[in-house]
């Protein structure tokens, strides 16, 4: 075992996004030049992102502010943040140091071993708060109080072990770190031992008793105890047998349950994981994810896959998802080409999207001829993949549905994809262009295709039932009114019909969502549905504001091909952030007009802000790609990034591509660097650049791979040309190979950058990673002296050496799956402030978008119905929230003063992501015109960048802020009959509307709602005003009204 003892600098540590940047916010040698800095004013009204210097320190307004000290009103959620001292300005305070005591570098450690993780810490001019001990940079464990102790289960590899101290100012120190590396075997001569685990029952109602047995044997000693864990929680230690424990289920979920066994030498082995599913009695209110759209009159029975606070229930308990496609086309006998169920790992996943089924020409879902013993979906037989015989079906059906209940992962039937969204493949594997989704939805006079979506519908729960899926995944590409989108094969069907497509795309999820939830109650167990949406602000802007998201239970992202040969610009598949680089944005002036707020919109965090629009964030799953796409004969960029690539005859670009004044087709990479590729029409290669990860790792490290001619390459036709150097983009989190002699740019996505991308997901309580495809990802394996590949190598050491080669794996999705397991739940409320008591009944809808490139800037009508029975009066303020992915300059044509009041994101541009989640956004109507029982008013509205939602609206009547129905109908409704609202007294002594009292600043905080009198002028209070919050008019925190 080999271990390095360092002192690591805080920027070298593979930190979380969040956690990386708190820790360089304040250190105590930086120093800003404030000479030109204006100093904080009492009086002054601050906006969020103004930036002012106090008592020697900098800080930046979060929001709205004004009386505020910064100095007593500092932190994330407070009116000032910290940004820096002045460097004429006396350092306050010192960083703490910390020095990592255990494990040392001569301990010798094994897998399972109990690892003391010790340090010494100290704070010159204060005190330590916390020890932090991270292993590969994510906290394990975190002591309070010295000694500053805590225990590490080991697992095998090389990990960095670190302590950080945190004063009590929350200052962090450096990190103290060793290196590890964790054998496979305890003590050299001693067999761990074995060790079983089973089951009584696989599902009991919370409360009930299962039994847990397990069989314990050691070969070369004897058991020295077995302890039983469920859910991560050790239940039971026995020191004899027989190892039987009576478990009550506490609490309810699919619980993963496993045995640990520890012999008379310390070695201990873990039995393989078994689901515990635990029911609880249905409940459907109280279960449905937040902004998850119900059908009325139905009793949908949420609480058999979600929890009371609405988060989904996954195996093992995970709490972020893991979803990986599984294509139906690597159904092969060939291992060098073939991915079936039993290679899935199956232990890594939540869920599985099952790619694809296709609408035939019956308009119902089509998997081929379901007769035919060589059909892969229900037919064909794979030696070595297991199938329940009970089923009555086989195929790729039949073992995803026997594998999935052994492990608990949830299946979902793909309906699309790229190939399949106009047409379908008949059962030679020819083609056919019959319209698909296009004609499905839309018939040709642009209205909605009414009888065949029911169809459809009907056609698609039917199969979901009968082959044990759990819910129903559309891939639609593309229902965007935008030009060209999507396959140029469907041309004829999309193009006539693109001004109409998003009506018709509303009315298909409205149906699905609502005859899934009458089979849900039916069948008494919730069924799922979900899309694979696109991530291109090109896309989007086609696509209104995206309204179907209610009706889903979660969206998957597809944030990759963001590039490719389909243009001659050389960038990242799918950059995490944009660099304010992309020479595709830059073209276009995307960087440099005033309107787009310099935010580039080609990366998973824009598409992930769009979607938080109308979403909570643990509805979002973003999207990774598991294959490259790239470019051949690239000119200019660094190591290739941001060149340019033109195929070098523009007359021969593929359809669908270089289309436009500014657009060259690219010149996509083929032969060795395109083992995945496409063919053309005439059955010609298509240059993409398209290689599954494996294979990317194989060119990185010189090895010419076992399996190529499985794939028709060989020396002759795809000769090995110099040398694939990978390189990193650390502001996109983006990885890819050059080959300076080609002049080959291949993006990539591997280890590291998964790593970053989930720790993103971990700090924006997003719901998961979803991936295409299973197939792609990656493993080292050793060759034996045939060059035939044997057992996995987890060190890659094997393919460093020469000794080895990739091919397909888990290695990628076993890093994310490993960084959620320690994750806090996900976000579960679209709503970023305090809701309101009580709602009324004010209807809202947003049309009138124009129609693709006419499209800009963004100007559809928002039009609300007083639905209330009472007259609102005029000047009655409306609030909204839309989403940071538009920059801050949202306004209105028709004079109702609409503004952004709280920005969420203020800088110049969005380098290394937005800032913050939603731009608060109010309008009010004309002070002397009211808005009759039953009348409508229309904003006419205007942003720059495509969003989703709006959301969290509410309304200010007399003073009274409400909820709007439809967005909260739990809320009792208001009475509005006495012009004031109901009485609603809160905790804290809220006054009501008429009593007024005196505000003394500093003296008392008063509750939501309180009116009071300051400067001789009356405020009702809102959003929770401090106790220093001095009523303004026009403030954040207060409303003027007429005093009583």
């Amino acid at each position: 075992m080999r271990l390095k003892q360092a002192t690591v600098p805080k920027s070298v540590l593979t930190l979380s996004t969040l956690t990386a940047s708190c820790l360089m916010a304040f250190n105590s040698y930086a120093a800003m030049d404030c000479e030109n800095l204006n100093p904080w004013q009492s009086g002054t009204v601050y906006h969020g992102g103004d930036q002012v210097q106090y008592q020697g320190i900098v800080y930046q307004a979060n929001y709205w502010t004004q009386n505020n000290s910064p100095d007593q009103f500092s932190g994330d959620h407070a009116q000032w943040r910290i940004l820096d001292t002045c460097a004429t300005g006396e350092v306050s305070n010192f960083a703490p140091t910390v020095s990592l005591t255990s494990p040392s570098a001569s301990l010798s450690i094994v897998v399972n071993q109990a690892v003391k993780l010790a340090a010494d810490a100290s704070d010159t001019d204060g005190e330590i708060a916390r020890v932090d001990f991270l292993v590969d940079g994510v906290v394990v464990e975190r002591a309070t109080q010295a000694p500053y102790q805590a225990t590490w289960l080991a697992i095998g590899g090389l990990h960095t072990i670190s302590a950080i101290a945190y004063d009590n100012k929350d200052l962090a120190s450096e990190a103290s770190s060793v290196t590890v590396d964790v054998e496979a075997s305890s003590q050299p001569g001693n067999q761990a031992p074995t060790v079983e685990i089973a089951l009584s029952t696989n599902t009991i109602e919370q409360g009930e008793v299962v039994t847990l047995s397990a069989d314990a044997d050691d070969a070369d000693g004897q058991v020295e105890k077995v302890e039983f864990f469920v859910g991560g929680s050790l239940v039971a230690s026995l020191t004899e047998a027989p190892y039987t424990y009576d478990y009550t289920a506490e609490r309810a979920g699919a619980l993963a349950v496993l045995a640990k066994a520890t012999d008379d030498h310390g070695a201990v082995s873990t039995s393989a994981s078994m689901t515990l599913t635990v029911k609880r009695a249905p409940v459907a209110s109280t279960c449905r994810p937040d902004g998850l759209y119900q059908t009325e009159g139905v009793n949908v029975p949420y609480c058999t896959i979600y929890d009371e606070e609405g988060r989904e229930i996954m195996a093992g308990g995970q709490p972020r998802r893991v979803i990986g496609y599984f294509t139906s086309w690597r159904s092969g006998d060939d291992p060098q080409t073939s991915y079936l169920v039993k290679d899935i790992p199956w232990q890594h996943l939540t869920h599985i999207n099952y790619a694809f089924v296709s609408i035939g020409s019956d308009g119902k879902v089509n998997i081929g001829n379901v007769n035919d013993p060589e059909n892969p979906a229900v037919g064909k037989e794979w030696d070595g993949v297991e199938v329940d015989p009970a089923l009555g079906f086989k195929g790729h059906f039949g073992a995803l549905a026997t594998y999935k209940e052994r492990y608990g992962v949830k299946t979902l039937i793909s309906i699309g994809g790229w190939a399949e969204t106009g047409g379908h493949f008949d059962d030679n594997g020819q083609r056919v262009a019959d319209g698909g989704f296009y004609t499905m939805t839309t018939n040709a006079d642009g209205s909605i295709n009414h009888q065949a979506i029911a169809t459809f519908v009907d056609s698609a729960i039917q199969m979901m039932r009968q082959y044990r899926f759990d819910g129903l995944d559309i891939d639609y590409e593309y229902p965007t009114s935008m030009a060209g989108a999507g396959n140029p094969d469907d041309k004829d069907f999309a193009e006539s019909r693109r001004p109409h497509l998003m009506r018709s795309y509303h009315e298909l999820m409205r149906v699905l969502r609502e005859r899934l939830d009458v089979a849900s109650e039916q069948d008494g167990v919730h069924y799922m549905l979900t899309i694979a949406a696109p991530s291109s602000a090109y896309l989007l802007r086609g696509m209104e504001t995206m309204e179907v998201t209610k009706y889903l239970d979660y969206v998957n992202i597809m944030s990759y091909d963001l590039h490719g040969a389909w243009n001659d610009h050389v960038g990242h598949n799918a950059a995490l952030y944009d660099t304010g680089k992309d020479s595709e944005l830059a073209q276009w002036g995307v960087y440099t007009t005033s309107q787009y707020g310099g935010i580039g919109y080609l990366n998973t965090d824009w598409a992930f802000h769009y979607f938080r629009g109308s979403m909570p964030a643990g509805r979002i799953n973003i999207g990774v790609p598991y294959y490259t796409r790239g470019w051949q004969g690239v000119t200019g960029g660094e190591n290739g990034l941001w060149g340019r690539a033109a195929l070098p005859n523009q007359s021969e670009c593929p359809a669908g591509t270089g289309e436009g004044e500014k657009n060259n087709c690219g010149y996509g990479a083929t032969g060795l660097e395109n083992m995945w590729h496409d063919l053309d029409v005439n059955g010609n290669e298509m240059g993409a650049g398209s290689n599954p990860m494996w294979h990317a790792k194989n060119l990185e490290k010189g090895i010419w791979g076992s399996y190529l001619a499985a794939y028709g390459l060989n020396p002759d036709n795809a000769p090995w040309v110099g040398q694939y150097q990978r390189h990193f983009d650390s502001v996109a989190v983006a990885p890819w190979l050059w080959n300076a002699d080609k002049r080959v740019f291949l993006s990539t996505e591997d280890q590291q950058s998964i790593d970053i991308k989930a720790d993103y997901v971990i700090d924006k309580e997003i719901g998961g990673i979803m991936f295409w495809e299973l197939a792609g990802d990656y493993n080292c394996y050793i060759l034996d002296e045939n060059g035939q590949r044997t057992e996995v190598d987890l060190s890659e050491r094997a393919c460093a050496s020469g000794h080895g080669e990739y091919h397909m794996g888990n290695t990628m999705t076993k890093a994310m799956f490993d960084k959620f397991k320690s994750a806090s739940p996900y976000g579960n409320k679209l709503a970023t402030g305090a809701t309101p008591l009580e709602a009324v009944d004010i209807g809202v809808s947003i049309d009138g978008f124009k129609v693709g490139d006419q499209n800009y800037p963004i100007n559809p009508t928002l039009t609300f119905t007083n639905q209330t029975a009472v007259d609102l009066p005029g000047g009655t303020e409306f609030q909204f929230d839309i989403p940071v992915s538009a920059p801050d300059n949202a306004k209105d044509q028709s004079g109702g003063g609409l503004s952004v009041i709280a920005s969420g994101h203020t800088r110049a541009d969005n380098i290394g992501g937005l800032d913050g989640t939603m731009h608060r956004v109010a309008f009010s109507l004309p002070t002397w015109k009211a808005l009759p029982a039953g009348a409508s008013y229309e904003l006419d509205m205007v942003y720059y960048l495509p969003i989703s939602g709006p959301a969290n609206y509410t309304v200010r009547i007399n003073g009274v802020e409400y909820a709007f129905k439809s967005e909260q109908p739990d809320l009792p409704l208001a009475d509005l009959s006495s012009g004031t609202g109901e009485d609603n007294p809160a905790d804290g002594g809220e006054t009501q509307p008429g009593t007024v009292i005196q505000w003394q600043p500093g003296v008392g905080q008063v509750a939501n709602g309180t009116t009071v009198l300051y400067n001789n002028k009356c405020f009702i209070a809102q959003n929770n005003p401090g106790v220093w919050e001095s009523p303004t008019q026009s403030n954040w925190f207060w409303t003027e009204v007429t005093c009583p």
